[in-house]
């Protein structure tokens, strides 16, 4: 599962960076200078389409950026990182504005001018506004904070990982954040009120995952008498080695008053702020309910509909999808059964899925041995994939990535494993997480299939190539469809058997077993939000149908509750990208190039699945009508 930090407080809003960007920051006033800096001294007049509507892209990303301080940290850029974004109704308001202005200025455009290039854009961020303004209405139809992510999380996380301390003045905004952290708190228990006033309260299992989470943040130095605070220790730590950098403007002086004006926002401003957060959470707890559906909130079914449409971008209903989902789970099962046979085991599929289960050869121990073992070999794995990348692919990233462990304040409610795009430079590689929290979570069989979807050839490919993308504008490169993304991710898993990849079978049950996982969320997720289903209900059909261990089954049906529709992109996204591949191979014979599908696939950055089809199927046409030639 990919981590894009703007994506995550909305569930309409992982769909799409315009929409994701949406997210508070500063003021339709910051919007309106960052939009005269953008233009240029050229006369309107004088410009074509293509450079007016360019103008106009550039601007919109830029005014979103703008508005997101937190964003602009997550990108790499060094400004605004003394604050975090704005939490208010009054800015939710302010970009519900800037949206309608910005599509009266699409609209203006006009697009029988446009280049082929520019009209695809056109057409991405007319269809983005549209949404935007349209989703309005469902703007508190969301968790803020729940047990997969959240504004709690978000705030170690930002400073932890992306926030970058490379002078005296990064260091001082890093203690202005934990200065800023109440004010940020009060925004969201605001937030959290107007959910409650209409009914949208997360689930009674929620609240101990967000409250023990947010107690541990607030554990350690020097709040107890424990080891350095993970903030303090980041801190520490990121000054330590700004003092060894060449050039430092840090003297030994400078970085005592630091460390003591640090401990002192962490006590005075930090600490208070995620009490009263707790409290609040504490209180809200006593009116949480057991029925998990988003059919319980008010017109939630409707909700639900527009909440599939944006996540898998197709017209699918709730009912089609529940029975793709049931067909792909009984053909996956059929393979699984072949695998059984090969290895010459002696049972039925259900007693197969069970030794994988439980038998000790899969898992290595949950040891800080075991774990750095672990995390060796996903990394040996993907470095093997990256020496075997021509044969697959002509555009490759140029960013690097790097394999981590989640960080200990946020593993016992994160999720399996997840990726981190990397800076907008570039100098901040791509991210694989994986979650060694619980190592029987975590069977060896299913390592290779992680690797290579969250990394290579997966998320990372994927992700990284897109934003290094040029000619393109940049609300394109840092977008994203959800089933365009996930299915490209899923999708990867599946790529390198095709090389030669998987040769041990139990590692190749592994990879249908990540693909039976995503088949298996297609059912439940319809089953819960649509068919009433309860968490139970949901945690057995896993349990019953799938090798993984019960607490996979516990964490995917709380997800599921959190983030309606989501989980449904994966295959659905999967299963367009092999159709396409498959219709380009049977139309195109021998002159099929699998590097040239995947280039046009990669090329444009993310994309509905619509519209993907329509570029494979022209890309088909145009080859055909170049050989014949």
């Amino acid at each position: 599962m990919t981590r894009l930090k703007l994506l995550q407080l909305a569930f309409l809003s992982i769909t799409l960076m315009l929409t994701a960007c949406d997210k508070p920051a500063t003021t339709a006033d910051t919007a309106t200078d960052t939009a005269k800096e953008v233009e240029t001294a050229a006369p309107v007049a004088a410009m074509s389409e293509d450079d007016k509507a360019n103008k106009l892209f550039e601007q919109v990303f830029e005014t979103a950026i703008s508005r997101s301080p937190e964003f602009q940290t997550f990108l790499g850029r060094g400004t605004n990182m003394d604050k975090w974004d704005d939490l208010s109704d009054q800015f939710q308001q302010e970009s519900l504005q800037i949206s309608k202005d910005q599509l009266s200025q699409l609209l203006a455009i006009d697009q029988t001018q446009l280049s082929d290039s520019s009209k695809l854009s056109y057409d991405l961020l007319k269809q983005s506004l549209e949404n935007d303004i349209a989703d309005f209405k469902w703007r508190l139809y969301n968790y803020p904070v729940n047990q997969m992510f959240g504004t709690h999380s978000s705030v170690p996380s930002t400073l932890i990982n992306q926030h970058r301390i490379g002078s005296v003045s990064d260091a001082e905004a890093y203690i202005s954040r934990l200065n800023n952290v109440p004010k940020y708190f009060s925004q969201l228990i605001d937030g959290l009120k107007a959910r409650a006033e209409a009914g949208i309260i997360p689930p009674k299992f929620v609240f101990p995952h967000i409250i023990r989470d947010s107690k541990n943040i607030i554990t350690g130095a020097p709040f107890d008498g424990g080891d350095a605070n993970t903030l303090l220790a980041d801190f520490s730590g990121k000054l330590d080695k700004l003092s060894e950098k060449e050039g430092s403007d840090l003297s030994e002086e400078k970085k005592a008053s630091l460390l003591a004006d640090a401990n002192s926002a962490l006590l005075s401003s930090f600490k208070p702020a995620y009490e009263g957060l707790v409290a609040y959470l504490e209180q809200l707890e006593a009116t949480a309910t057991t029925d998990d559906g988003i059919w319980k909130w008010k017109d939630g079914a409707e909700f639900y509909d527009v909440a599939l449409a944006r996540t898998t971008t197709t017209e699918l209903s709730s009912e089609e999808i529940h029975q793709i989902g049931l067909d792909e789970v009984a053909r996956i099962h059929d393979e699984m059964r072949k695998i059984k046979e090969a290895v010459g085991f002696e049972g039925d599929l259900s007693a197969f899925m069970t030794f994988m289960k439980d038998d000790k050869q899969f898992y290595y121990d949950s040891t800080e041995e075991g774990k750095a073992r672990y995390l060796s070999e996903a990394s040996a794995l993907i470095d093997t994939m990256k020496s075997n990348l021509d044969k697959m692919f002509i555009i490759k990233p140029k960013a690097d990535i790097k394999v981590r462990a989640v960080e200990a304040f946020r593993e016992q409610s994160a999720g399996k494993a997840f990726y981190q795009r990397p800076s907008e430079d570039g100098s901040r590689p791509g991210l694989y997480y994986a979650n060694l929290y619980d190592m029987e979570a975590m069977p060896t069989y299913q390592m290779e299939a992680l690797a290579y979807h969250e990394g290579i050839p997966g998320h990372h490919m994927q992700i990284a190539i897109s934003q290094e993308l040029e000619g393109i504008p940049n609300f394109r490169k840092f977008g994203g469809y959800t089933a365009y993304i996930e299915g490209w991710g899923l999708y990867s898993e599946a790529l390198p058997k095709d090389f030669g990849f998987y040769s041990d079978p139990y590692s190749d049950f592994g990879r249908l077993a990540m693909e039976l996982w995503r088949a298996c969320r297609l059912v439940v997720d319809t089953g819960i939000h649509s068919k009433k289903w309860t968490r139970e209900q949901g945690i057995e059909y896993y349990t019953n149908n799938t090798p993984n261990a019960v607490s996979d089954g516990v964490k995917m049906v709380e997800r599921h509750i959190v983030m309606p529709s989501q989980a449904t992109a994966y295959k659905i996204g999967m299963l367009k990208i092999i159709k396409l591949r498959e219709d380009a191979k049977q139309a195109m014979g021998d002159k099929f190039d699998i590097r040239g599908f995947h280039d046009e696939v990669l090329k444009y950055g993310p994309l509905p699945l619509n519209v993907l089809e329509s570029k494979v199927n022209a890309w088909v046409k145009n080859t055909l009508e170049d050989t014949s030639e």
